[in-house]
């Protein structure tokens, strides 16, 4: 796919914005439980990291989307402009999650279901 130079620069910009908040652990990624993907939400977008196995020769992407809307993007680490900053932001939180217990965001939530009550 070929993209003009703003649309690349304002995907370059979001990519390093979410990195630095990743540095800086305002941006709380998470692991799946049975997934190798990592997922956060970010001003009500679903930014999803796949996948997450440590193998250098795997493809990673970044996928977003909106939490109302069925749009998406998805950038590839093999994409020519914007792969090495998708590498990047892989790389940092799979230090940052290493370590940290898998969740289940489809499980059954009380307060949730309580909510949709009618």
């Amino acid at each position: 796919m070929t993209r003009d130079s703003e649309t690349t620069d304002h995907l370059r910009r979001f990519i390093d914005q979410i990195s630095s908040l990743t540095e800086k652990r305002e941006l709380n990624w998470e692991r799946q439980l049975g997934s190798a993907h990592r997922y956060a939400r970010f001003k009500n977008n679903l930014l999803i990291l796949g996948p997450a196995a440590p193998t250098s020769h795997v493809p990673r992407y970044l996928f977003i989307t909106p939490f109302d809307s069925p749009d998406c993007i998805e950038i590839n680490s093999d994409d020519a402009d914007l792969g090495a900053a998708v590498l990047k932001l892989v790389q940092e939180v799979e230090v940052i999650t290493q370590d940290q217990p898998v969740t289940d965001p489809f499980a059954v939530n009380v307060e949730f279901l309580n909510r949709l009550r009618v």
